[in-house]
């Protein structure tokens, strides 16, 4: 993986990877379903908040600290509260689109 010029080759980030991917499966082994492990820490369904400014928008929240935090007790590496909160709204667990953004009405299934 160091080799490879199309991606990050920080040695750190390439041992972690190897590192998640074990803590993953020991993770998924202990509570059997890594989804529902996950969504606990928005209570099974996506948090739509009502941000009207980018300034508005955290760099990490409460749920976000608690997930790096558990994530971290159990091996995970390179898994911080910013990183986690990135993540969480990606995967559609934290819908902070604007109010006025077309896509905050999609997600929360209004017109």
């Amino acid at each position: 993986m160091l080799a490879d010029p199309g991606i990050v080759r920080n040695r750190l980030k390439v041992a972690a990877a190897i590192t998640n991917a074990r803590a993953y499966l020991d993770l998924r082994a202990a509570v059997g379903n890594f989804d529902r492990f996950l969504w606990q820490f928005v209570g099974g369904v996506p948090r739509h908040n009502t941000r009207h400014t980018l300034a508005e928008l955290p760099a990490r929240t409460p749920e976000s600290d608690a997930l790096s935090r558990t994530l971290q007790e159990r091996g995970f590496k390179f898994v911080g509260s910013t990183i986690v909160y990135a993540f969480m709204q990606a995967v559609g667990m934290v819908n902070d689109h604007l109010v006025t953004c077309f896509r905050h009405r999609q997600l929360r299934g209004t017109p």
